[in-house]
């Protein structure tokens, strides 16, 4: 049988018709990855049912990288999964040539899938002659061909204003929730508190509290600016003697702040401190600090990936790749994202 011909559409000048053809093109969903968190990336694909399409990576030795789609992905709509552990800017460089082939490749739209976004803290100038860098990864996605961003828990809800075009702001809270509402027992349910590690985090903290039915304590902490990650902690807002502290927080770098909010709970009375996070960072000495005796539990999502050197008895992780696929397939379908999260994102 001959391939199918093309519709004619005629001149219509009453109804203001041009005339042209109109092909039966169907939409086409394609999944790639760079090689920063490949089980994550495998994980979305066959959560969307799909494969992922062959990318052909190369570093050489100069350091310089390389990547090429094996196959053609004209017309499609792609969506790139690259996260952002230890080695980002290497993955970053990675992502931007990644894009730079694809949009060359004639994508017809180009989906970032950045579970965790590179450079989100540096969102604002603290002091002067300093970058806002998470402006610049925002200018060089979007030169590099990227037309739109799907992050989760961003650290400043402003990133999404530094990106001109759609951001889709996931959120890992039901995950988290969800394990929290199916292991907590009667007793830590009762005495629950949801604790903010600090005046930052006190509107995702609060949400939890409703979630939950819970009374919400405040960490009160101070920074030194001229001294990176290291945190003292001054005081606490709200009762936490007898209670079940869920202190939640964005992502947890060297975890200098929650182990010292742990403290800081135990040490006004805390029977058990549970910590919630969803970047899991863990630069040294991270993995050694969160196994204090301060902290019962520490779970995580898999937003970025852990090396079995980094984890630790009372760690848990959470699979976010359930999460990812159902934003990417709204956008795809053009559905709602914001449905996912009752009208939140």
């Amino acid at each position: 049988m001959g391939r199918k011909k093309n519709t004619t559409v005629e001149l219509d000048r009453e109804n203001d018709i041009a005339p042209g053809l109109v092909a039966k093109t169907k939409k086409r969903l394609v999944v790639a990855g760079g090689r920063s968190h490949p089980e994550l990336t495998a994980a979305v694909a066959a959560a969307l049912g799909t494969e992922l399409a062959p990318v052909e990576h190369r570093t050489f030795a100069s350091g310089e990288l390389y990547a090429r789609f094996e196959v053609s992905i004209r017309g499609c709509d792609l969506f790139i999964v690259q996260s952002f552990g230890t080695g980002v800017n290497e993955w970053l460089m990675e992502l931007l040539i990644m894009l730079d082939a694809a949009k060359r490749a004639s994508a017809k739209r180009i989906t970032v899938v950045a579970p965790y976004y590179p450079y989100s803290r540096q969102d604002k100038k603290g002091r002067g002659r300093e970058p806002i860098s998470a402006r610049l990864v925002a200018d060089l996605l979007k030169t590099a061909g990227a037309d739109r961003v799907m992050s989760v828990d961003l650290h400043a809800a402003q990133i999404q204003g530094f990106f001109d075009g759609p951001v889709d702001h996931l959120f890992a809270k039901p995950v988290l929730l969800e394990h929290f509402e199916r292991t907590l027992n009667a007793e830590d349910r009762e005495t629950l508190t949801i604790v903010s590690p600090d005046m930052g985090r006190v509107r995702v903290a609060d949400t939890w509290s409703d979630s939950l039915d819970a009374p919400l304590a405040i960490i009160h902490k101070r920074r030194d600016p001229k001294v990176a990650n290291q945190v003292s902690v001054h005081e606490i807002v709200g009762a936490v003697d007898g209670r079940t502290c869920l202190l939640v927080d964005d992502m947890i770098d060297t975890g200098g702040t929650i182990v010292k909010a742990a403290q800081a709970l135990k040490a006004n009375g805390a029977r058990k401190v549970i910590v919630a996070a969803t970047h899991a960072i863990f630069s040294d000495p991270a993995s050694e600090r969160l196994q204090d005796s301060s902290i019962d539990e520490v779970v995580v999502t898999d937003t970025i990936p852990l090396s079995e050197s980094r984890r630790f008895p009372g760690l848990l992780i959470l699979p976010i790749a359930p999460l990812l696929a159902t934003a990417i397939k709204q956008v795809f379908e053009d559905g709602s994202v914001t449905s996912m999260f009752d009208g939140a994102a």
